[in-house]
């Protein structure tokens, strides 16, 4: 007999959720279960998933706005705003290659994890485009929180809480976010053999220009054959064109910059957005490491001594992916004390059910925010009902 819990309403999901309390008992929540590797090993003999709640329940492309039940797939969502030429702002990561894992990813989970994809240097983090929740907490009770215009945010704060709470507060049930026009055209500017320092000071130049860039990424040697640095530009055929040529000139003291066209632009950028050039070797563990962009080739080097590593900088420096041996914890003490030192927190992404347990997979919260997560937590969910220890022990 199968665990798994597959409610078709939200009332199905107040009633599991009424019995697990009842019953003391615990429950894994799951939309596609492309990242049920990412987190500590919980320890629930029950799995709520999503899977049969989908479908897109409110579209209004005029208005710049979609809601969708949470276990809709994104892809499907991506579809829908793309036959009217529109997109998720956020630019959503699909890191099945990464995970080396199947399914397909979902709205709630794209929400839960909180990955945005490199168009957040332009565009915002996924919470600055969810503008409204419904949620069932952990008292088994419908919560719904923010709106379905964007100029209504009664609750937003509410909404933006479920962004990176890996399930540990809610059930999210429906979701809506503002979008935006797909850009007409798409283009890359590529400098070729930039050390880190310098493509940081590229990317750097290029994102306080005035020219509009949506994606700031460097691909080291390791990654590919020379030091790559991506500048992409995205809009109207003539302004991508003009714009292009203008950070050409601006950054011609560094190095050439030449043009990457649309379908070779994409390809890349989606990788990048997917951390694709990490996949491989699986045994090799993967972190993300969120720093000040100037403080990232410091870093870089300070471990680098001590450690073989692998990476890609995105952001224009400011997020990091990084693979390197499984062995000694995945140098989690040296890269997260390093981390520590460039003022930035370090997630360990990928890594076996042991060394995510002994090494943790999140930042590790100071004793205040510590405080004021578990009370978050106990306000949400006080029996301690969803995904129990996923993100720390004991919550």
């Amino acid at each position: 007999m199968s665990n798994d819990i597959v409610p078709m309403t939200e009332k199905d999901i107040t009633e599991a959720v009424r019995l697990a309390r009842a019953e003391h008992t615990f429950i894994a929540i799951e939309g596609g279960a492309t990242k049920r590797a990412i987190g500590r090993s919980m320890q629930a003999p029950r799995t709520l998933s999503m899977r049969a709640m989908t479908g897109v329940t409110l579209y209004e492309p005029a208005e710049l706005v979609l809601g969708a039940y949470a276990g809709t797939p994104v892809a499907e969502v991506e579809k829908t705003l793309a036959a009217r030429g529109q997109m998720l702002p956020f630019e959503p990561a699909d890191l099945r290659p990464l995970m080396h894992s199947e399914g397909e990813p979902t709205l709630g989970g794209m929400v839960a994890s909180h990955f945005s994809g490199p168009r957040r240097i332009m565009a915002g983090a996924l919470r600055d485009s969810l503008i409204g929740v419904r949620l069932v907490n952990g008292r088994g009770e419908s919560v719904m929180s923010g709106g379905r215009v964007v100029k209504n945010v009664t609750g937003l704060d509410l909404a933006r809480l479920m962004a990176g709470s890996w399930g540990t507060l809610g059930v999210m049930t429906e979701l809506t976010f503002k979008v935006l026009p797909r850009p007409e055209t798409s283009l890359s500017l590529a400098l070729i053999g930039l050390d880190d320092h310098k493509a940081v000071k590229a990317m750097a130049m290029a994102l306080g220009s005035p020219y509009e860039v949506s994606g700031a990424a460097h691909l080291p040697v390791g990654i590919d054959r020379v030091a790559t640095t991506l500048l992409r530009l995205e809009g109207f055929e003539n302004s991508v064109r003009i714009r292009a040529s203008k950070l050409q000139t601006l950054l011609q003291d560094l190095a050439r910059a030449d043009v990457v066209e649309e379908a070779t632009s994409i390809a890349l950028w989606q990788q990048i957005r997917d951390a694709r050039w990490l996949a491989e070797p699986r045994n090799e563990a993967v972190w993300r490491l969120s720093v000040p962009a100037d403080h990232a080739p410091a870093l870089l080097a300070a471990i680098s001594a001590k450690r073989p590593i692998r990476y890609v900088l995105d952001w224009g420096g400011g997020l990091i992916w990084l693979a390197t041996a499984s062995a000694s914890l995945a140098g989690s003490d040296l890269i997260r004390a390093e981390t520590a030192k460039a003022r930035g927190h370090a997630m360990l992404v990928r890594a076996s059910e042991g060394t995510r347990g002994m090494a943790g997979v999140f930042e590790p919260p100071s004793e205040p925010l510590l405080r004021l997560s578990d009370g978050i937590k106990k306000s949400f969910d006080p029996d301690r009902v969803f995904n129990p220890g996923r993100m720390y022990a004991g919550m």
